[in-house]
């Protein structure tokens, strides 16, 4: 199983989206949340170099957020992305 992590909070719509998408594919993913933990953002902040949410993790990769996760499906190179991370 690929590790898919989602680093968000309960109520952005962006990361509500970003659920939606993900469950869409029967992806299993660890939904994190931020809300009310501010060293936990402050970290993701950092180690994604953005400071908004959802932040989005696809085994070592990092997708970005929900825009991006959007963009990767359009292109058809999610479904690439989530097959390549199964096989590693």
């Amino acid at each position: 199983m690929v590790d898919v992590v989602l680093y968000g909070t309960r109520v952005c719509p962006y990361c509500v989206a970003a659920r939606r998408l993900l469950r869409s594919k029967g992806v299993e993913f660890h939904d994190v949340p931020v809300d009310g933990d501010p060293a936990l953002r402050h970290l993701i902040a950092e180690r994604s170099g953005r400071d908004t949410v959802p932040q989005i993790w696809i085994g070592e990769h990092h997708v970005g957020g929900f825009t991006d996760l959007q963009a990767l499906d359009r292109a058809g190179r999610l479904d690439q992305l989530l097959a390549a991370a199964r096989s590693d």
